[in-house]
C-alpha cells in the first residue's frame, strides 16, 4: 500500500498570479510559470494536494459563485491536463473584518479538512505567499514554507517565523520532495 501524504497550498500568489483587484473570472486566472508542473510533481510523488484559500472577493460581491467555480475549474483543468491532481479545494469567502475561524490567519480550514480526511497536520507542509498563510499553517501545526511569488515579499520583509522562502512553488516542491 502506498503511504498517502498531504500538502496544503494557497491559491492566489502561489499557483496563479494574484491581483490587488482580485481574480474575478476564469479569463483573469493565469498560472504562475512552473506552478502546474509543481503540482504534477507532487501528484507523481503520492501527495494529496489540498488548496486552502481566502476568497473575500465573494463576500465583497466582486466574484460571483459561478465565476468562482469557473476559476477553479480552469485551474483543475490545467492541473489535470498536465497529469496532476488536486484532492480538495477549501475557501473562506468572509471579509477580513469578519470573525471567522476559517479565514486565514485562523487555522479553521486546516483543522476542518484534517478532521474530515484524518490527516496528521504535523507531518504536512503548507506553502503560502503571505504572512497570514504562514501564521495559519503554524497555528494548525503544519510545516510552513513561503514563496516569493505573489505577496512573498511581505514574508521576506518580516520573516518572524523564520520559514524557508523559495523563488516559486516548483522550488518549494523540490525542497519538500528532498525532505
Amino acid at each position: 500500500m502506498i503511504s498517502q501524504k498531504h500538502i496544503f497550498l494557497d491559491r492566489d500568489g502561489v499557483i496563479n498570479k494574484d491581483s490587488d483587484d482580485y481574480i474575478k473570472t476564469a479569463d483573469e486566472w493565469e498560472a504562475i510559470p512552473r506552478s502546474i508542473d509543481a503540482i504534477k510533481k507532487l501528484s507523481d510523488n503520492n501527495f494529496q494536494v489540498i488548496i486552502i484559500s481566502n476568497q473575500s472577493g465573494i463576500d465583497r460581491g466582486l466574484i460571483s459563485p459561478l465565476d468562482f467555480i469557473q476559476i477553479n475549474n480552469k485551474m483543475l483543468s490545467a492541473v489535470d491536463k498536465a497529469g496532476g491532481f488536486i484532492a480538495a479545494i477549501l475557501y473562506c469567502p468572509s471579509l477580513p473584518t469578519a470573525i471567522n475561524p476559517n479565514r486565514k490567519p485562523n487555522p479553521g480550514m486546516f483543522l476542518d479538512i484534517a478532521d474530515r480526511m484524518n490527516i496528521k497536520l504535523s507531518s504536512c507542509y503548507a506553502i503560502g505567499d503571505s504572512p497570514r498563510d504562514i501564521e495559519a499553517s503554524k497555528d494548525a501545526k503544519c510545516i510552513p514554507l513561503a514563496v516569493r511569488t505573489g505577496n512573498g515579499y511581505k514574508i521576506e520583509n518580516n520573516n518572524k517565523f523564520k520559514v524557508p522562502i523559495f523563488d516559486d512553488l516548483y522550488d518549494a516542491v523540490d525542497f519538500v520532495l528532498k525532505n
